[in-house]
């Protein structure tokens, strides 16, 4: 059972930064593909990105292509997302989660964490 804790959100203003972070404990999970989504008030939860097991491809929400990028370091079991260009529609709950691709949708694999919170002020 992997385990993932997200954390580095917060409040930020438009135009602005932050990185998040999924670490993971338990089995490592760079056996398998890593997502985030997020899920803002009121909303459904959407895919935003993934990268694959070694890192080598990544995949983006066209809503976030060009303005978030995501990595992941292997041997520290952990999983980034840098987010620039921030706007005041990115405010959600960021989870991430192990996932794979199915058809064209990507699919998370076990259960939610926590999630950590980012607030972009206009």
């Amino acid at each position: 059972q992997v385990q993932l804790v997200e954390s580095g959100g917060g409040l930020v203003q438009a135009g602005g930064s932050l990185r998040l972070s999924c670490a993971a404990s338990g089995r490592t999970f760079s056996n398998y593909a890593t997502a985030w989504f997020r899920q803002a008030p009121g909303k459904e939860r959407e895919f935003v990105t993934a990268i694959s097991r070694s890192g080598s491809s990544t995949y983006y929400a066209d809503s976030v292509k060009g303005r978030f990028t995501i990595s992941r370091d292997i041997a520290k079991n952990t999983v980034y997302l840098q987010m620039s260009s921030l706007k005041p529609e990115d405010t959600a709950v960021y989870y991430c989660t192990a996932t794979k691709l199915l058809g064209t949708t990507w699919s998370p694999l076990g259960s939610w964490g926590q999630g950590t919170q980012v607030i972009v002020s206009s």
